[in-house]
């Protein structure tokens, strides 16, 4: 269900798609509840949230393992493996 609210596609989600959200679940709320909503809940952008906000805030303090690996999963992030083939070098740039 999340995916189907993240409309541009880059895994967050912004205000307009948060009060879609919100309104389709039946909870309709204003403009500056949401913004405080997202501030809540947003570990970056003030104007976004990830999955992985999404979930912290759904579980709330009922699954500490889940937020362990969640947070793992972030770390990992940051230090991703380049991919690809590595860059072309001339012969005289060779040890």
């Amino acid at each position: 269900k999340y995916m189907e609210f993240d409309l541009n596609g880059d895994g967050d989600i912004d205000i307009m798609s948060l009060k879609q959200m919100l309104e389709k679940l039946g909870v309709p709320k204003t403009h500056l509840e949401l913004k405080k909503l997202i501030r809540e809940v947003s570990s970056g952008s003030e104007e976004t949230f990830s999955y992985s906000d999404f979930l912290r805030m759904m579980l709330g303090k009922r699954s500490a393992i889940l937020k362990v690996i969640l947070m793992y999963e972030e770390k990992s992030k940051e230090h991703q493996k380049p991919t690809g083939p590595p860059a072309k070098k001339a012969i005289s740039e060779l040890p």
